[in-house]
C-alpha cells in the first residue's frame, strides 16, 4: 500500500496485531504477521523476532518511577533530592523486568540533561481546578516526593462547574462563622447570602449567576485546588497558582474566544519559573472544549519564547485521564503506580468536594466520577502493557512528548498579531514552521463532545 514502514508505524502494527491475538509481543511469529496482512512489514524490517525484540524494547524504555529523571548516579540513600521522611514505592526506587534495569539509564523518560538538572523546575498546568490530579495525580505526588520544585497553575477558576446548592451552603457557612467572629464583618456576610438566596430564588435555567455567586464558586474550587496540591506535595503557597484566564470568565458555559491576556498570563508564568519540565493536559473532548483553549495558550506562549536560554532544556509533556487516554503506541513515558500510590491519587482527587458524587459537566455518556474513570484508565493501560509481555503494574498513567509542528494547536495569527517573527515560531533547534519542515508529533486533536 505503499506505507514506510518507519519506527512509529512499525510500533503500532506490532502493537495492534498482539493485541488483536492476545499474545505478547514476543511470542508473535512470521506466520501471525503474515496471516493478518503485514507481510510488507516483515519484508521492510525483518522477521518476526526482530521487530518483536525491537517494539518490546521501545516498550521498555517508556517505563519510568522518575518522571523527572534520577539524580547523577542514580539516587543514594539520604540524598538531600529525596524528602526526608517520604516512603517511596519499590516501583519508585527501581522499575524491573526480572533482574534488568526496565531502561538504559540515558534513554529513560525525564532523564534529559541528568546531574545538571536535579531536581527540575517543573510547571503543571491544570485547565479545570481538578484536572492535575485526575490526570495525573500519581505523577505529580511522584515528583514532589522526588524533591523536584514543582509549581502547578490552575488555568481557569472552573466556577460554572458548581452546583448552586454548594455554593449556597458555603454562603451559609460564612455567615455562621462571621457571626462567631463578629469582628469580621457579620452584616457584609449576611448581606451577600441574601443576595444570593434571592437571586437563586428566581434563577431561570440557563441564566448567568450573579458576581457574588461566581465569585464564591470560585473561591470554592479554589480551597479544593490549593488542598489537592497540599496533598499531592506541594508545600509552598506561591507554587499554587490561579491564573483565571479571562477566555473562561463569562459566567456562562459559551467562552471567548483565546486573547492575548491568555496567552500572556501564561508566558509570564514561564518566564517566571523557567521550568525544565512542563505538563499540560492533552485530553481534548471535554465537553466545551475549554482543554482545547487551554492547550493552545501554553503551546502559543512556548513558540513566543523559543529563543531564551531556559528553553533549550524545557520538556513538554502531555497528559490525559478525565475524558480519555492515550493509546499505548502513542506512550512516550509510562509512569507505573502502585496500589498504595493509586489510592493516595485517589485521595487527591477527593480533596474536590464540589466534584464528587456527581459532576455538573460529566459529558453525555459517561456514569462514572471522574475518579472511577481515572482508576478505570490507568488500570486499563497498566493491563495493556501487562499483556503485551512488560511487567504487570497496579495502574500506569501515559505521557506523550509534545514537539512544536506546524499543527500543534498554538494560535498563530495571535503570534503574528503579538510580534511578526512569531507567526512562523519553530522550537529551539528546529525549521521554521511552515507546514513543511515541521516536526511530527503534536497533541492529537479529539473530538469534543458537544
Amino acid at each position: 500500500f505503499g506505507l514506510r514502514w518507519d519506527d512509529a508505524t512499525t510500533r503500532r502494527a506490532a502493537i495492534w496485531l498482539a493485541r488483536a491475538l492476545k499474545k505478547p509481543i514476543t511470542k508473535l511469529t512470521d506466520e501471525d504477521y503474515n496471516e493478518h496482512g503485514l507481510q510488507e512489514l516483515l519484508s521492510a524490517r525483518g522477521g518476526a523476532y526482530d521487530i518483536n525484540i525491537e517494539v518490546f524494547r521501545s516498550l521498555q524504555r517508556t517505563i519510568t518511577g522518575w518522571p523527572g529523571g534520577k539524580p547523577a548516579g542514580g539516587p543514594a540513600r539520604g540524598t538531600p533530592a529525596l524528602r526526608a521522611g517520604n516512603q517511596l514505592s519499590k516501583h519508585t526506587l527501581a522499575n524491573t523486568v526480572g533482574d534488568q534495569e526496565v531502561m538504559e539509564e540515558s534513554k529513560e523518560p525525564g532523564s534529559e540533561n541528568r546531574g545538571t538538572q536535579y531536581p527540575k523546575r517543573v510547571i503543571l498546568f491544570s485547565p479545570h481546578p481538578d484536572d492535575d490530579v485526575i490526570s495525573m495525580g500519581g505523577t505529580f505526588i511522584r515528583l514532589c516526593e522526588q524533591g523536584h520544585d514543582v509549581h502547578v497553575a490552575y488555568q481557569t477558576s472552573g466556577n460554572i462547574a458548581v452546583w448552586d446548592e454548594t455554593a449556597l451552603r458555603h454562603a451559609d457557612f460564612v455567615t455562621e462563622y462571621a457571626r462567631a467572629f463578629p469582628e469580621l464583618g457579620e452584616r457584609v456576610a449576611e448581606k451577600i447570602e441574601r443576595s444570593v438566596e434571592k437571586f437563586l430564588e428566581r434563577k431561570q435555567s440557563g441564566e448567568i449567576d450573579i458576581p457574588e455567586l461566581q465569585k464564591i464558586k470560585t473561591l470554592i474550587r479554589r480551597t479544593e485546588a490549593r488542598a489537592g496540591a497540599r496533598f499531592s506535595g506541594v508545600e509552598r503557597d506561591d507554587h499554587i497558582h490561579f491564573l483565571d484566564m479571562p477566555f473562561y470568565e463569562t459566567g456562562a458555559v459559551r467562552k471567548k474566544p483565546l486573547g492575548e491576556d491568555d496567552i500572556r498570563l501564561v508566558m509570564e508564568l514561564l518566564e517566571k519559573v523557567k521550568p525544565q519540565q512542563v505538563y499540560a493536559a492533552g485530553d481534548l473532548s471535554d465537553p466545551h472544549g475549554t482543554h482545547r483553549v487551554c492547550l493552545s495558550a501554553i503551546t502559543t506562549a512556548l513558540h513566543r519564547l523559543k529563543d531564551r536560554a531556559w528553553m533549550k532544556a524545557c520538556v513538554v509533556w502531555l497528559y490525559r485521564g478525565a475524558w480519555q487516554e492515550w493509546e499505548p503506541h502513542e506512550i512516550e513515558m509510562a509512569v507505573p503506580l502502585s496500589p498504595d500510590e493509586l489510592v493516595r491519587k485517589r485521595f487527591a482527587i477527593f480533596k474536590h468536594e464540589s466534584q464528587k458524587d456527581k459532576a455538573l459537566f460529566p459529558g453525555p455518556s459517561d456514569p462514572r466520577e471522574f475518579w472511577q474513570r481515572a482508576e478505570d484508565r490507568n488500570r486499563n493501560t497498566a493491563k495493556v502493557y501487562d499483556q503485551l509481555g512488560l511487567t504487570e503494574y497496579e495502574a500506569i498513567e501515559g505521557f506523550v512528548r509534545w514537539v512544536p509542528s506546524a499543527s500543534d494547536n498554538a494560535v498563530h495569527e495571535l503570534g503574528a498579531k503579538h510580534a511578526g517573527q512569531h507567526q512562523n515560531a519553530g522550537a529551539p533547534g528546529q525549521p521554521p514552521l511552515n507546514g513543511k519542515k515541521s516536526v511530527a508529533r503534536a497533541a492529537r486533536p479529539a473530538r469534543r463532545n458537544g
